[in-house]
């Protein structure tokens, strides 16, 4: 199916990535984005193997370990700082054939877009109805003007608009259970040893340090909230209340971060979708398969959708339609997988069931990493490029 024309709804990680792999198999792409200054949501994102792989496929191996953090290690400590597993990350990294990457969302962006071409973006296009036929599909902006391709693809997010046109209702996202505090500080060894993802655990609550390039920590707190609480004035005196008695990494880590800077996010989900695709249209990334952060496979996710999307429009010459039904066929359980398991991890994580929240951190003291490693490079091998 040569100079097919693909119209992509949204300039995020799985937008950008399906530009440049469609692009690549020589097809029109043009992407439109509701905003009108494209700034990532979240401060940074852990790309594990899977994810990267698809970058090194798309040729951008060397540019994604230049914006990369150099993470060797990974430790657990109690919320009053007893250590209670560290362990090097190489069996994992050797075992999957690739190592992981935790990057600034904003660098990240910037890279895709350099490798797409800015001029394919175009902003300000809040898309707001899709209209298809035999041949065609059509998206409709709110000012009137329509893009028309062969195909359209909504990578439009959480929130997304395409969800509603490819199943014809409204999908609540559900809240998960914890509100997550985001952001970036300067790396130092008073915080976390620089080559390390070092994680504090206690009162079903978790903060987190891992390393990006350029020196810097993204950090993360997880506290579980009933939905809807109130935003106070001030992050750290927030975070001081609820982190109470830590370790001194936590306490100093309060006191560096920007609260300016500092993102505060109600996690949500949602539940596996009985369809991605309608025709002509079909549903990528956030927009198709909406994961809580706790396995860190969102953005992976998303690269995974783009890179198998672009081989079933590559590989199969019976039409789009049957292309984008094969993409979902191929996708849509292990997206749901991911869901599920992320979901699951949260509940323990944040203690959903305090019995088994307790039993995790017992199991962490007596962790050599073997388990954890496990369990991360299954995910990550349950993906298409291995």
């Amino acid at each position: 199916m040569n100079h097919l024309k693909a119209i992509i709804i949204g300039a995020g990680m799985g937008g950008l990535a399906t530009g440049i792999a469609l692009r690549q198999s020589g097809y029109e792409v043009e992407i439109y984005d509701r905003v009108s200054e494209l700034r990532p949501a979240g401060a940074a994102i852990s790309l594990w193997s899977n994810g990267v792989k698809v970058l090194n496929r798309l040729g951008l191996g060397k540019e994604i370990a230049s914006i990369g953090g150099q993470m060797d290690r990974m430790a657990y400590y109690s919320s009053t700082g007893e250590p209670l597993t560290d362990f090097s990350l190489s069996p994992l990294i050797e075992q999957v054939g690739q190592r992981p990457y935790p990057v600034a969302r904003t660098e990240l962006q910037g890279m895709l877009l350099e490798a797409l071409g800015v001029d394919r973006v175009q902003l300000n296009s809040k898309c707001v109805a899709i209209e298809q036929d035999a041949d065609s599909a059509t998206a409709v902006f709110e000012d009137g003007r329509r893009a028309t391709g062969d195909l359209i693809i909504g990578a439009d997010g959480t929130h997304s608009v395409i969800r509603q046109y490819v199943l014809g209702y409204a999908v609540e996202r559900q809240y998960v259970g914890y509100v997550n505090w985001n952001g970036l500080v300067p790396a130092s060894e008073d915080l976390a040893p620089k080559d390390s993802w070092v994680i504090y655990v206690g009162d079903h609550k978790r903060v987190s340090l891992m390393p990006i390039a350029n020196d810097r920590f993204y950090f993360f707190f997880d506290v579980p909230l009933p939905k809807g609480t109130p935003k106070p004035e001030n992050y750290q005196t927030e975070l001081s209340g609820f982190f109470e008695g830590w370790a001194d990494p936590v306490q100093t880590l309060i006191q560096r971060l920007d609260p300016l800077k500092t993102n505060r996010v109600e996690i949500h989900d949602v539940e596996a979708l009985p369809a991605w695709t309608k025709g002509r249209v079909t549903l990528l990334g956030d927009a198709g398969h909406s994961t809580a952060p706790d396995l860190g496979q969102g953005g992976c996710q998303a690269m995974e959708d783009a890179w198998v999307l672009a081989n079933s429009l590559v590989t199969n010459n019976i039409s789009v339609e049957d292309s984008l039904k094969r993409y979902e066929m191929i996708r849509k359980d292990r997206a749901a997988d991911v869901v599920n398991k992320a979901r699951k991890r949260s509940d323990v994580t944040h203690g959903k069931d305090p019995e088994k929240t307790q039993q995790w951190y017992a199991d962490l003291k007596k962790e050599d990493g073997t388990d954890i490693m496990n369990a991360i490079c299954k995910t990550i091998l349950a993906g298409p490029l291995n």
